[in-house]
């Protein structure tokens, strides 16, 4: 409905989709309409402006939904945006096999539309965080405090790397932090619940954007459903 009221983000859209899917021949249902400009390039109701003139943070989010979509992940991915950052919420077997940090193949082919969305806005953005998480396996006791660290760590390390190989992103700005099971963001108490704690989340904030601490950030993500105690 959003997109069906404003040119602009009409525009966007299509670009979006090219993005993810550059042979396609219908767009969008929305972008109906083509009209050209006096140097014979289309404008918006039907653009074709080439995808580096993207540079909008704001369209990091809308790329990344359509990239989900595509992937048929809307179980395995949450992706939230918020004032200045995007947040991405991956299940960590998407990435990894268990007790593993090898990058599985699909996970590669995950990072790599994470990747060209990365791309498209790379000059906007101020800073990756990929955060890595585990949980604990006996819910009457907690992990091995040297194991749950560096399997936490390395798995983010992992992520972290990848983007820095394969993006434009300058690397000074990718970051990678292990936490091990100490970061929760339900019970340890069920099977399922344990398997929400099993994850890596990527923190993509704004060159611009004013930073909150990783607290504030799950408090508005998860709408304080960190608290387990």
């Amino acid at each position: 409905l959003l997109y069906s009221i404003s040119t602009v983000d009409a525009m966007k859209w299509e670009l979006v989709v090219k993005s993810f899917n550059p042979k396609a021949e219908e767009v969008s249902q929305i972008v109906v309409e083509t009209e050209q400009n006096e140097e014979g390039m289309e404008v918006p109701g039907g653009t074709d402006v080439p995808l580096d003139e993207i540079e909008d943070f704001e369209d990091l989010y809308y790329m990344l939904q359509q990239a989900i979509a595509e992937n048929n992940l809307e179980g395995e991915v949450e992706l939230e945006k918020g004032e200045g950052y995007t947040f991405i919420n991956f299940r960590d077997n998407i990435f990894f096999d268990g007790d593993s940090a090898v990058l599985l193949d699909g996970g590669k082919q995950i990072l790599d539309a994470l990747n060209g969305a990365l791309n498209s806005v790379s000059s906007t953005i101020g800073e990756i965080q990929v955060l890595g998480h585990t949980s604990q396996a006996d819910p009457d006791r907690p992990n091995n405090p040297v194991n749950d660290r560096v399997l936490s760590s390395e798995r983010a390390a992992r992520v972290a790397a990848y983007i820095h190989q394969y993006s434009q992103v300058a690397p000074e700005k990718i970051i990678a932090i292990g936490y091990g099971q100490h970061r929760p963001i339900a019970s340890f108490d069920t099977a399922e619940d344990r398997a929400k704690n099993r994850r890596v989340e990527i923190l993509i904030t704004k060159d611009d954007a004013i930073l909150q601490s990783l607290e504030e950030y799950y408090n508005e993500v998860y709408d304080d459903s960190t608290d387990t105690e």
